[in-house]
């Protein structure tokens, strides 16, 4: 027997090689992410507009009393109310390729000026309320998982639940009772001056931060910091609630891992384990979760909005709500459906660059 055939495999066939030339699993994955997307945005939409329709006669409840039977119904037949139902259902859908999120009842504004100008502004709530999250939530998850079951650990954890629990409104309350003694601002985006000569800044982003850096004025710049503050902090202590005992329960299981015992094996401090090896393993899902709370910081911006007068998206759905003008909040309300389902989509592609195992 030559030496070839004592060397050459006697077990099973080899499995047949992966193709080449295909997608990689990345790819894969963000191509079905992608067509996923599609489906999921239909339905919110759909949804949105079958509630809609049976909350009832959208004309006769924002304008019934006002105007007379016979001007009701041109307004139904200006809006297309008066169509059949999968009529107005495909209208809906054309507009909304278009751009088109309908006009308003009450004072005849097209929606999507409304989500252009109060639009930017709710962002830029999110924004600061981000910042305040993770500035409240992941330093204070690390501290309490460095001292778990020790009493600063309890007193997080429970400081994280009250910030969970308490209503958005009651903490802006609190916030606007503990700091007008001292003449803090407490309402609105900035101060009545500063907003008029920002409306003639070029160009216009309607994003008031950004605006007074184009302006170019320190006392501008600090006049709408100190706008934002109250309000980031009462709609952030939601969200920062949620981040600290993630953070907290994922570095716990995190320092378990086998790596981390290693390490610990090989002498290396606590301190070095748990900023070098766990803490940043233990971040992969709060980026996935950070996902999930955009949709929380939309329905907090409403009540913070509306406690603060800070005049985004929240401070126009409560206007039109109290208006009941159903279809301006047909629009705002999709649009914010769009955002929840496109931000999911953002977050799955981080997370599959951040975190390999996700693409499989």
């Amino acid at each position: 027997m030559t030496t070839a055939e004592i060397m050459a495999p006697t077990g099973p066939p080899e499995a047949e090689p992966r193709r080449r030339g295909g997608p990689s699993p990345l790819t894969r994955y963000l191509l079905v992410r992608a067509a996923l997307l599609v489906p999921m945005v239909w339905v919110l939409v759909t949804m949105v507009f079958l509630l809609m329709r049976v909350i009832g006669d959208p004309i006769q409840a924002a304008l019934g009393g006002r105007l007379s039977p016979q001007q009701i119904a041109e307004r139904k037949a200006e809006a297309g109310l008066d169509r059949p139902i999968l009529t107005q259902y495909w209208e809906y859908l054309s507009g909304l390729f278009r751009g088109d999120f309908g006009t308003t009842l009450t004072d005849n504004r097209q929606v999507s000026t409304i989500l252009v100008e109060n639009g930017a502004a709710t962002l830029e709530l999110a924004f600061w309320s981000l910042i305040v999250a993770f500035a409240i939530g992941i330093p204070l998850g690390r501290l309490a998982a460095r001292y778990r079951d020790r009493l600063p650990d309890v007193m997080l954890r429970l400081f994280a639940i009250l910030v969970y629990a308490a209503p958005v409104f009651f903490v802006g309350l609190l916030l606007k009772l503990a700091f007008s003694p001292f003449g803090w601002p407490s309402s609105g985006r900035a101060s009545v001056n500063t907003e008029l000569t920002l409306q003639d800044v070029n160009p216009h982003t309607h994003i008031m931060i950004l605006d007074a850096i184009l302006w170019g004025d320190p006392a501008m710049i600090g006049d709408v910091l100190k706008h934002a503050m109250l309000p980031a902090i009462a709609l952030g202590l939601l969200t920062g609630g949620v981040f600290l005992r993630l953070v907290r329960v994922n570095l716990l299981q995190t320092m378990r891992m086998d790596y981390v015992t290693a390490a610990r094996a090989r002498g290396v401090s606590e301190r070095r384990v748990l900023n070098k090896h766990a803490f940043r393993n233990a971040l992969v899902p709060v980026v996935t979760v950070m996902g999930l709370q955009i949709a929380l910081l939309l329905g907090g911006a409403i009540l913070t909005e509306t406690t603060f007068e800070w005049k985004g998206l929240g401070y126009q759905l409560a206007e039109y709500l109290i208006k009941r003008d159903f279809l301006a909040v047909q629009g705002i309300v999709t649009l914010i459906a769009i955002i929840v389902g496109v931000t999911s989509f953002l977050i799955d592609v981080i997370v599959a660059f951040v975190d390999p195992r996700v693409r499989f």
